[in-house]
């Protein structure tokens, strides 16, 4: 017999039900203090939870040696040189056992082309920070042409996000006396010339943004304090960043641009001239990727002028001060993708454009030059199928650039082309790490919730059985349009694979795996579709015998962190462990929280009523609950993590001890939004890592 209750009393249910999670939503946050990164109770919280969790995984008998693996693959000898081209030479930052904050250092293009180069070293960092007895970290260096000479060098202390930058001459290779010299702040700077800085800073209160970014540009010439500044250009409180950058060709054009971002996708795009700051018509949503024959290079990620989202687009300015002016044609056309392909990198050389194409998550490399006549030439360079590519670096005074080819199972290959050429040569390839004889690589369809088919890889042994009993580790991300391509990890190959391990990264949307419009299927209340998609994939490895809930561990950082936090709440019996890195998790606080102001155009707001409620809706810290069977997680952060915040994964962690479930804590106490501030910190979390996921999936 069916009974129907009454529709007021179906009403009055569903009313007090939406009440009930209102309350939740708003009742006092007993947790509030640990958002206090560096109070003493929050510390001593921290090493008491640290404490707890290296009893439990550093006295694994397997863990002794997974950390000595991994430090020795992080600080191999034989480790492919990154080349970072200024003017005529190579330059490289170097970090070993013996060099654990990392030398600057360079050579000659032909030497380094050689088995062992000789290089000579420009900065010891570790040097310059026992001697100033401080914790500096190398966050990289701007040395602009014409002259390749005067650099602004920026160190972070513990890897934050903020940084202090000091005036570096590459002749002398001495700091200049007396030159610019930037105190700590979440800062952009770039050269006007060579006695001028453009930037954007802290210029005291009320100068940055709720997201904790500068919105005030400034002008310093050489001798003024930081006071004496030059204002040309100021955003609002509300946008996120306000950000200058020079731009300079082959040919000697430079273009100053300021980008006011009004959110994270969104930006005014303002062209500096001698008589102020002019705005642009570009579209708001775009990437812009460098100068050409003085057109500025960009990728418009929304349907503008008549051109597809997605299409990679070359305009001189003058051509984008008129708003009345439309300049479409094919002249400014260089790429526009097909709905299965994705543009993930554009660097331009002196006279050419380089660019990473990727079709079904699959790389190419191309070359484009502008015809004589007017429009481009489009040129395939020849690359390994089924593999990943990227742009290393490319010469702003010739057409030289370098890239790197990789796979799941292929290690990097490093090649030196000239683009005017389209003329490759392998110069560098890593040794194997691991034994990848017995493995194989498989690209795989999930169908999500409504029907979308959702690609992954999976890298596994060639005689795996499908009885379900195979280990494995499910990777994901799904946001800011980052796409997770195939790229060789020596790590998963010598800890997991070679223990006969499953590797599997799902291209879920929310990714840019697919172009803009596989991000934004994903963007703010729609968000649900990428949780379904990482959920239709396993239950597609599950399906196919190829693993089983209780061989099943999932992974993710920051983003990616969020996506299994979720998982985790959402379907706690799909897995067995879930390792969550540096995340998000209180998404009802995210805004206040370190840079999560900057993230609303992604998230949503609990400003506004509808992406409140979906935000509570999913918010890991919010939506546990007693007596769910959790599997028991391993949550990891840093305190120097000033994008994301400790504070997402300390709560969490918090909250599961108050209602009695399992979990281990670990926090890192430098290393920024990473593992760790050098290749020790790093490897250390890495064997943590696969030490609970051997004792979760394989014990």
């Amino acid at each position: 017999m069916e009974v129907r209750l009454p529709r007021v009393f179906v009403l009055a249910a569903i009313a007090f039900l939406f009440a009930a999670a209102a309350a939740r939503a708003q009742a006092p946050d007993p947790y509030l203090w640990l958002e206090d990164s560096n109070s003493a109770r929050s510390i001593a919280w921290v090493r008491a939870e640290n404490a707890k969790t290296l009893a439990v995984l550093t006295r694994d008998p397997r863990y002794a040696g997974l950390a000595a693996d991994a430090l020795k693959l992080a600080e191999a000898q034989d480790r492919i040189p990154a080349p970072g081209l200024i003017g005529a030479d190579v330059y490289n930052f170097w970090q070993d056992a013996a060099h654990t904050r990392g030398l600057w250092r360079r050579t000659t293009p032909a030497d380094y082309a050689n088995p062992a180069p000789t290089w000579t070293t420009v900065l010891d960092v570790d040097a310059l920070a026992k001697a100033e007895r401080s914790n500096l970290i190398w966050e990289g260096a701007d040395c602009p042409p014409p002259a390749f000479r005067r650099c602004m060098v920026s160190f972070s202390d513990g890897g934050e996000d903020a940084v202090e930058q000091r005036e570096f001459d590459l002749a002398t290779g001495q700091f200049v006396d007396g030159g610019f010299r930037l105190p700590r702040s979440k800062q952009s700077v770039a050269w006007l010339d060579g006695d001028t800085l453009i930037l954007a800073r802290d210029w005291g209160p009320g100068a940055m943004t709720a997201s904790g970014y500068p919105f005030v540009v400034k002008t310093l010439k050489r001798g003024q304090r930081l006071d004496q500044a030059t204002e040309v250009f100021r955003g609002q409180p509300s946008d996120v960043s306000v950000d200058p950058a020079v731009l300079h060709d082959g040919d000697g054009h430079e273009v100053v641009l300021i980008a006011r971002g009004v959110d994270f996708f969104h930006q005014e795009t303002w062209l500096l001239t001698p008589n102020g700051p002019v705005r642009l018509t570009l579209p708001q949503k775009l990437d812009i990727d460098g100068l050409l024959d003085g057109r500025i290079l960009f990728r418009t990620l929304e349907p503008w002028r008549g051109y597809a989202a997605g299409s990679l687009l070359a305009y001189r300015p003058d051509e984008l001060t008129d708003p009345a002016s439309r300049g479409a044609g094919a002249e400014h056309l260089l790429f526009a993708p097909t709905p299965r392909q994705s543009i993930e990198e554009v660097t331009p050389t002196a006279h050419r454009v380089v660019a990473a194409i990727f079709d079904n998550v699959r790389g190419g490399l191309y070359v484009f030059a502008p015809r004589p006549g007017g429009g481009w030439s489009a040129t395939s360079l020849a690359v390994e199928p089924n593999s990943s590519v990227g742009i290393d670096s490319t010469s702003d005074i010739d057409d030289r650039f370098y890239s790197v080819v990789d796979g799941y199972l292929a290690p990097p290959h490093l090649f030196t082309g000239d683009a005017a050429s389209g003329q490759q040569t392998d110069i560098k390839d890593l040794p194997q790490r691991f034994d990848a004889s017995k493995d194989a690589v498989d690209q795989y369809e999930a169908t999500s919730n409504d029907g979308t088919k959702i690609p992954y890889f999976i890298v596994h042994p060639k005689d795996m059985k499908l009885d379900g009993s195979n280990p494995t580790i499910l990777y994901g991300y799904g946001g800011f349009q980052e796409s997770m391509t195939p790229e060789y990890s020596s790590t998963i190959g010598k800890l997991w694979l070679e223990k006969g391990g499953v590797y599997v990264v799902a291209n879920i949307r929310g990714g840019g795996e697919f172009g803009p419009a596989w991000h934004e299927a994903a963007l703010k209340t729609h968000r649900q579709v990428s949780f379904d998609d990482f959920t239709a994939v396993a239950r597609d490895l599950i399906a196919r015998g190829i693993t089983s809930p209780r061989r099943l561990g999932i992974q993710g950082g920051s983003n990616g962190g969020l996506l299994v936090g979720v998982e985790f709440v959402q379907h706690p019996e799909l897995w067995r462990a879930v390792d969550i890195q540096v995340p998000l998790l209180d998404m009802m606080r995210y805004e206040q929280i370190a840079a999560g102001a900057s993230w609303v155009a992604e998230y949503g707001s609990v400003s506004v009523p509808a992406e409140r409620d979906f935000l509570a809706s999913i918010s890991p810290y919010q939506n546990l609950k007693a007596g769910v069977a959790y599997p028991e997680p391993f949550i990891w952060t840093t305190t120097k993590d000033d994008r994301v915040g400790p504070q997402h994964a300390r709560k969490f962690a918090a909250k599961l001890a108050a209602l009695g479930d399992p979990y281990l804590f670990y926090e890192v106490v430098e290393g920024g939004h990473d593992s760790g501030a050098n290749q020790k910190e790093r490897a250390n979390t890495t064997a943590l890592e696969i030490t609970y996921f051997m004792q979760r999936l394989m014990d």
